[in-house]
C-alpha cells in the first residue's frame, strides 16, 4: 500500500464544514445497510469489529469520497489542491490526483514477489494482470487471493491504495454475481433511453455511460456493504461449514474404548481381529478398517466439505483400532460408523472384552477446547522432514484418486473429464485456483501450506491457463 504518501492535508480538510454532511451521507451508504441488517447502529460498529477493520473500513469510504463530484461540481481534492496544494510535495499532489480519479475493482492475486510485488487481474473489467509495487502486503496476500482495492498509477509506478478488502473466494462470486446484473441493468436501461435523446447523444457516450468503470465508479459501496455485511455476520452469528466423511454422516470424532478381560491375552485379540477381512493390521497392535475405494451413493448435505481417508490402492479407511495396555480403542469419525465398528468387534470379541466407552466430539466442540488451550497438539513421533513426507504422500494419493472423482464444482464430472471442453476448463481452473488458494492459506509452517498443487494443472494438461 502507498504509504509513503501522506494525506493528512486532505484528512484534515475533511473536517470543514462544507464536507461534513456529504461524507456522512457517504458513509451510510457503505456501512449503513449491513448495519440495519445486523441490527446495530453505525455508530456502534467500533464496539463490535476490530480497530483494523475500522481502519480499513474508513479508509475505503475515505478514498470513494475523493472521487465524488457533487451537483454544484465541488470536489475535495479539486478544492485542497486548489486552496492549499501549494503546501504538499509534488508526489504526494500526484498520489492525491491518481485517487481522485481511481475507481475500486475486485482483483485476483497471483506471482507475488516477497517484499516486491504481485500481479492483479481483474475480474470485473478483465484484461492482463498487472504487475503492482508493494512491499507491505506480499507479507500476507496469497496465490489466487481476491481483494477489492484501488489500484492506481503514479508516475512509473503501478501502485495500490490503502482501503482495500479481501473477501473470501464465494464472497467474491456473489460480488462478481451482483456486479454482472447491475452492467445489465445499465445497459438496457442505456438502451431504452437511446430514442428520448435522440440523436443529441452518441452510442459511444451512452457505452462510456454503462461501461463496467463507470458503474464500479458509482458503486464502490457495493463493495463495503458485501463485506461489512459476511464480517457481522460471522462475527455475531458465528456458524461452522457443514463436514462429513465419504459416506455422507456429519463429521464426529468418536473413540470407543473396550477393556480387555483378564482371561484374554493380547495373541486371541489379535487372532480374533486378523479374522475380520476389512481390518488390515499394519503392525502387532494397529488395524486400519476399511471400505471399498467405491463411496456410498448417500449424498453429502449441500455445501458441505468432505473428508476422505485411503490407502495407497485407493480403499477407504473407515477407521482404526489400536491395542493400548489393558484396552482395544476404536476410532472413527462419525456416530455411524462408531455403530457399524461395534457391531463387527461384538461378531468376535464379544467374550474378550468388556463393555465399552464411548466418546464423541463434533468438529466445533475440538475447536472450542483448542481455543480453551484443553487441547494439545500430538507429536506424530517422526522427524521434521519424514513427518512432510508422509503428510504429503498421502496428499499425493488423495488428489491423484480426486482427478478421477466426479466434484460437484465441476458439474458433477471428473477433473479429467472437464479438461476435455472449453467450458468444463474454465470450471477447472476455478476450482483449481480455489484448491491452492486454501491450501496455501493453511498455517505458514505447516506442512499442508508447503505442499504445491501445480503438478494438477500440467497432469489435466492445462498448465497455460495458470494465470
Amino acid at each position: 500500500m502507498a504509504s509513503a504518501h501522506s494525506l493528512s492535508g486532505l484528512m484534515n480538510w475533511l473536517r470543514r464544514d462544507e464536507w461534513r454532511d456529504p461524507y456522512n451521507d457517504l458513509l451510510e451508504g457503505h456501512l449503513g445497510p449491513a448495519c440495519a441488517k445486523a441490527n446495530i447502529a453505525v455508530e456502534d460498529l467500533p464496539s463490535v469489529i476490530d480497530d483494523d477493520r475500522m481502519g480499513v473500513l474508513w479508509g475505503c469510504v475515505f478514498e470513494d469520497f475523493l472521487t465524488c463530484a457533487f451537483d454544484d461540481g465541488s470536489n475535495i481534492v479539486d478544492d485542497y489542491l486548489k486552496r492549499r496544494g501549494w503546501k504538499e510535495s509534488a508526489p504526494n499532489k500526484t498520489y492525491m490526483a491518481a485517487l481522485r480519479s481511481s475507481t475500486m475493482s475486485l482483483y485476483e492475486i497471483s506471482g507475488i514477489v516477497r517484499d516486491e510485488s504481485f500481479l492483479a487481474r481483474d475480474l470485473i473489467r478483465g484484461g492482463e494482470p498487472v504487475r503492482v509495487s508493494e512491499k507491505l502486503g506480499t507479507h500476507s496476500l496469497k496465490q489466487w487471493d481476491r481483494l477489492a482495492a484501488r489500484i492506481i498509477r503514479t508516475g512509473s509506478k503501478t501502485e495500490m491504495a490503502g482501503g482495500t478488502l479481501l473477501f473470501r473466494h464465494e464472497l467474491s462470486e456473489d460480488v462478481l454475481k451482483a456486479f454482472r446484473l447491475l452492467g445489465k441493468k445499465a445497459r438496457a436501461e442505456a438502451k431504452r433511453l437511446v430514442p428520448e435523446f435522440g440523436r443529441s447523444v452518441d452510442d459511444r457516450t451512452l457505452k462510456e455511460a454503462s461501461s463496467d468503470t463507470e458503474i464500479l465508479r458509482a458503486s464502490a459501496f457495493l463493495f463495503t456493504n458485501y463485506w461489512l455485511d459476511d464480517v457481522l455476520q460471522r462475527t455475531l452469528n458465528p456458524v461452522l461449514p457443514a463436514m462429513c466423511n465419504s459416506d455422507g454422516d456429519e463429521l464426529v470424532f468418536t473413540t470407543v474404548t473396550y477393556p480387555v478381560k483378564p482371561e484374554a491375552s493380547a495373541d486371541s485379540i489379535r487372532q480374533a481381529l486378523d479374522s475380520i477381512a476389512a481390518l488390515r493390521p499394519e503392525n502387532e497392535t494397529f488395524w486400519n478398517w476399511t471400505g471399498p475405494e467405491k463411496r456410498s451413493n448417500k449424498k453429502a448435505p449441500a455445501g458441505s466439505q468432505m473428508f476422505i481417508t485411503t490407502l495407497d490402492d485407493g480403499s477407504l479407511v473407515l477407521g482404526t483400532l489400536e491395542m493400548k495396555d489393558n484396552t482395544l480403542v476404536l476410532e472413527v469419525n462419525s456416530r455411524q460408523r462408531a455403530e457399524r465398528g461395534r457391531a463387527i468387534i461384538a461378531s468376535v470379541l464379544d467374550v474378550l472384552v468388556g463393555d465399552p466407552v464411548m466418546e464423541a466430539r463434533t468438529v466445533g466442540q475440538l475447536m472450542a477446547s483448542q481455543a480453551d488451550g484443553k487441547s494439545k497438539t500430538l507429536s506424530s513421533g517422526l522427524s521434521p522432514e519424514d513427518e512432510r513426507a508422509v503428510i504429503h504422500s498421502n496428499m499425493d494419493r488423495h488428489y491423484v484418486n480426486l482427478l478421477d472423482e466426479p466434484v460437484p464444482a465441476l458439474g458433477n464430472i471428473t477433473p479429467r473429464r472437464a479438461a476435455k471442453t472449453a467450458k468444463g476448463r474454465q470450471k477447472l481452473v476455478a476450482w483449481l485456483k480455489y484448491l491452492e488458494n486454501g491450501a496455501a492459506k493453511q498455517k505458514s509452517a505447516s506442512h499442508m501450506a508447503e505442499y504445491d498443487l501445480a503438478w494438477m494443472w500440467d497432469e489435466l494438461g492445462i498448465t497455460e491457463l495458470r494465470r
